[in-house]
């Protein structure tokens, strides 16, 4: 850009206001997010879990607070005919300017879109005003000198033993272990397998300098490091029944740690300086994990929104297939589609529901944010919001467009060659439950069967132990990932378990009661009888041996009951993001070496070995 027309361009006073109002509503957005992250230290330490929980669940409105104040004071502030082209034009150049050594410019640049798109009409949303790519780069941001995003540890300097207490003892809990030095043996003793005897010159631990909080956990990251090789670990810190403070375990396996951070958990509370630099170590760890989940997790799930959707455009642009329905049982509430060369789907809330369904949009919205706000416990999906994505429309299939036109025609509209769908979920792609169990029936996979009611019945435990009761049980409203586990992702009949009922069937008065068609009892609209759901769950013969040899408890209203009371008393159940087998309390004495064998009389060939 020649110098001449540089400056005729940033000649405009209420364009740099408004950058600076933009830049000012995001620095004090992220102050709070930050604060929301410091205050979780001290509600582990004194293992405050409902207020914990309150603070997670609160800071995940803070983005759109902060975007509606902003959005607010430039409608106050600004005539919309002072807002020109040429002012918006200058606007966005002015706030490039500001994030010059910004820690978080990624982020400032996802507000600004946020704050446009809600003034702007959507047919600016992919043009020159906003960052459709990102403009300031992420790379090397520095740190403060005291505040690194990562401390490095030399073992081969100070020890194993010393340095694994140090990495615990420098997060300055101010909570007592109950015995530090017995936990450290138990980690150093997993950690032999893979420094062994000699330390290469390069030993070291690098570990994050933030505590990873969530739920009743805090957890220490890192990785470290031997010659050429790297190893991932993750160490769990809980409140014992004492309130003392223990390491649980050491997750060492990359899929335990993919577990952890999954798109089914609640974010974790962090406070980060530069974001991106704890992206760019996380991403060593789970090198097959995209940014945009990675964002996610952390809590800055509109930056997540951002990437993912950019990923999404690049997707589409290297691709051709079309756009068609999902496999899968047809829903009465959501019509879902997807493209199958990328792994998720598309979920629109329709137009009308046939009977018996009792619901509407804004109830459909409202369950969906529920659990967004909710803890998920490692069980239920978590959605990606948008309004008004334009799809090319060649890309889709004739049947799907007259599916939607048919199921949802308020939110379908054509704009030349686009498609723009007003309202929309997007959610990670998995194999419906149901057609999970057909195929392993068909193959006569009984191992993938009993597995996957194993899991089905865990997962409901866990929303019960969440306070979160499914309401449609059906298979079909539960998907498998890629790491076999069973998650809910049909929300529209959720309740919490304290709005429940838990009832037993009445006993017929009569033999006419015995044999009406309909229950001759009253039935409120949150009673739930479990012991009716094996009609609808049992009928295949091996899902029911399945069943009831791992969860027949759930076919009883005393355990529902009992579980509901234990919420009502305030107790807040442990749900672990990691097997229980691997937890150091669950760890036997290790068996006595066996004795040497006797050496043969004479040699001798065993065949088959």
């Amino acid at each position: 850009m020649s110098q001449a027309v540089f400056p005729k361009l940033l000649s405009s006073q209420i364009a740099f206001d408004i950058a600076g109002t933009i830049r000012d509503g995001f620095d004090k957005h992220y102050r709070l997010f930050r604060q929301a992250s410091q205050d979780a230290k001290r509600y582990f330490e004194k293992g405050l879990w409902n207020e914990a929980q309150a603070a997670a669940r609160s800071r995940i409105g803070f983005y759109d607070h902060r975007v509606q104040e902003c959005v607010q004071l430039l409608e106050d502030e600004y005539d919309p005919a002072e807002l020109t082209d040429e002012v918006w034009r200058e606007l966005k150049l002015h706030y490039i300017g500001m994030l010059a050594g910004h820690k978080r410019p990624e982020l400032a640049e996802t507000f600004f879109n946020s704050v446009c798109c809600n003034i702007l009409h959507r047919s600016y949303f992919n043009n020159e005003f906003i960052f459709v790519r990102p403009v300031v780069s992420t790379e090397y941001i520095e740190t403060e000198e005291l505040s690194p995003t990562y401390r490095v540890y030399y073992p081969a300097v100070d020890g194993m033993t010393f340095t694994l207490k140090r990495i615990v003892t420098n997060f300055q809990l101010e909570t007592r272990f109950a015995n530090l030095s017995r936990d450290v043996a138990q980690v150093q003793e997993r950690l032999q397998y893979f420094f062994g005897d000699e330390l290469a010159p390069n030993a070291q631990f690098q570990v994050l300098s933030s505590l990873f909080f969530r739920n009743k956990g805090a957890y220490i990251v890192g990785k470290a490091i031997n010659g050429d090789r790297e190893l991932p670990f993750v160490l769990p810190i809980l409140h014992n029944r004492n309130g003392e403070l223990v390491l649980d375990t050491v997750l060492l396996e990359r899929e335990q740690i993919v577990i952890l951070f999954s798109f089914t958990r609640a974010y974790f509370l962090v406070d980060m300086e530069v974001p991106s630099a704890y992206v760019q170590f996380l991403r060593s760890l789970l090198p097959r994990k995209p940014r945009s989940e990675i964002y996610t997790i952390l809590g800055l799930q509109k930056q997540g929104k951002t990437l993912f959707y950019r990923d999404y455009l690049q997707h589409l642009k290297h691709s051709s297939d079309l756009f068609e329905s999902a496999p899968g049982i047809r829903g009465l509430v959501m019509l879902v589609f997807a493209l199958p060369s990328f792994p998720y789907v598309f979920k629109v809330i329709k137009d009308f529901y046939p009977a018996p369904k009792e619901t509407t949009r804004a109830q459909i919205k409202e369950k969906y944010l529920l659990v967004k706000h909710h803890d998920r416990v490692g069980r239920m999906a978590d959605t990606l919001e948008y309004s008004n994505v334009a799809f090319p429309r060649h890309r889709f299939a004739e049947e799907l467009i007259a599916e939607l036109k048919h199921h949802a025609p308020s939110l379908l509209e054509e704009e030349g060659d686009q498609l723009i769908i007003r309202h929309l979920y997007i959610e990670r792609r998995m194999v419906p439950l149901n057609m999970w169990l057909t195929n392993a029936e068909a193959a006569g996979n009984d191992l993938d069967m009993e597995h996957g009611i194993v899991e089905y019945g865990n997962a409901i435990k866990d929303l019960v132990a969440a306070n979160i009761f499914p309401g449609d049980m059906l298979y079909k409203n539960f998907g498998v990932t890629r790491h076999k586990r069973v998650v809910f992702y049909d929300y529209d009949e959720i309740e919490y378990i304290t709005d429940c009922v838990f009832r037993k069937i009445p006993e017929p008065r009569n033999e006419e009661d015995e044999m009406a068609s309909e229950p001759w009892y009253p039935i409120g609209r949150h009673d739930v009888f479990p012991e009716q759901f094996g009609k609808f769950l049992l009928g295949n013969a091996k899902i029911r041996k399945f069943f009831m040899k791992h969860h027949a408890d759930l076919l009883t209203q005393e355990w529902w009951q009992a579980r509901k009371q234990r919420i009502l008393d305030g107790f807040i159940e442990d749900v672990f993001p990691y097997p229980q087998s691997i937890r150091f309390c669950n760890q036997l004495p290790a068996p006595p070496a066996p004795a040497p064998a006797e050496p043969p009389l004479f040699s001798e060939t065993i065949e088959n070995e």
